[in-house]
């Protein structure tokens, strides 16, 4: 049976853009009333609805007075990196402890590919949650702007560039990097190689920039043959660490930007016979579980992720509701926690 010129079933937000000649966004930026449309686009909009007989999620729950009380926490990684990761899980307690203080619910995704976004998009432009925080995004990834032009409420754990628009909460990445190369500088290292994270993350060049520093501060000459990149699994860490070896046999000490990297880096070095600290000092970054129970113990940079996890959460509460208080843009101290590795 048609109705209004369609089929029957219920119009979707995609028709409507499709109705109006606009993007989802600009349907989705009418519906709840933004100023950032043209009147003529919120004209078309208008037209298409009433033609087609679309009834947005939001208005409908507007009219009933209530929020959906869902935020969604968006992790662009599969399970098994997940529940390998400390870094993810922390911060998962960070913002549920942070959400259920306020009564959210906590709706927590998982984006392995961009069939995976595109539905999410689509769950997204259904008004199905008041907010999203994003972790692990690197630099070319969609969804920070097609949240944006949803008009939906997000932070970032971290953030793609230094003019990032988006609000977010960051760890102070290039102290990390300066504060490990001091320590080894200062336990007489000279030669001081370091495993960074996937460079496609902001997060990741502000590691490598801070070693940089690092070592320009202790009057070291950088050796880009001293720099290896990965993609902060244990995997890569062991990789990264063998190319290492091969091109520069004679290093005394790495700092590996996490300590998940810094794990897989020690195996490699046993099995070359190198013996930590004696031969190779070590650090990395997280001050994880990892880095205590390794032997030895790693030294390792303390960003306080749980306490990061709890401010995205609070900082997006308050966007939603309209009462910041805190700056949408945080960046918080990291501080270096000396054990036997180095």
């Amino acid at each position: 049976m048609a109705v209004n010129g369609r089929q029957g079933g219920r119009p979707t937000l995609e028709e409507v853009a499709a109705r109006a000649g606009v993007g989802r966004g600009t349907v989705s930026r009418v519906i709840n009333g933004s100023p950032r449309v043209s009147d003529r686009a919120k004209a078309a909009v208008s037209r298409a609805v009433a033609e087609l007989g679309y009834v947005p999620n939001r208005a409908a729950r507007a009219l009933a007075g209530a929020r959906t009380d869902a935020v969604a926490l968006v992790i662009p990684e599969t399970e098994a990196r997940l529940f390998a990761e400390p870094y993810f899980l922390d911060i998962i307690r960070g913002v549920s402890a942070e959400l259920a203080d306020a009564d959210k619910q906590l709706l927590l995704t998982l984006i392995r590919s961009s069939q995976e976004r595109q539905r999410f998009e689509q769950y997204l432009a259904a008004q199905r949650v008041d907010g999203v925080l994003l972790v692990s995004v690197h630099a070319d990834d969609p969804l920070p702007e097609v949240v944006r032009g949803l008009d939906i409420p997000a932070v970032l754990n971290g953030r793609r560039s230094e003019a990032e628009p988006v609000a977010y909460v960051d760890s102070d990445n290039v102290g990390a990097g300066r504060s490990a190369v001091a320590h080894l500088a200062e336990g007489g290292r000279r030669r001081i190689a370091t495993i960074t994270g996937p460079l496609d993350m902001y997060g990741a060049r502000c590691r490598l920039d801070g070693y940089r520093q690092g070592l320009a501060a202790a009057g070291l000459t950088a050796d880009e043959r001293l720099v290896a990149a990965a993609d902060f699994t244990e995997e890569g860490g062991r990789r990264a660490m063998r190319e290492l070896l091969e091109r520069c046999p004679d290093l005394d000490a790495v700092f590996a930007a996490s300590d998940v990297m810094a794990a897989g880096a020690r195996m490699e070095l046993r099995e070359a016979g190198r013996r930590v600290p004696d031969d190779v000092a070590l650090v990395g970054v997280d001050d994880s579980a990892v880095a205590r129970h390794m032997d030895p113990p790693l030294t390792s940079v303390r960003q306080p992720i749980e306490e990061m996890g709890r401010v995205m959460a609070r900082v997006l509460l308050q966007e939603i509701a309209g009462t910041a208080t805190e700056p949408r843009q945080l960046v918080l101290p990291t501080r270096l926690v000396v054990r036997d590795s180095a």
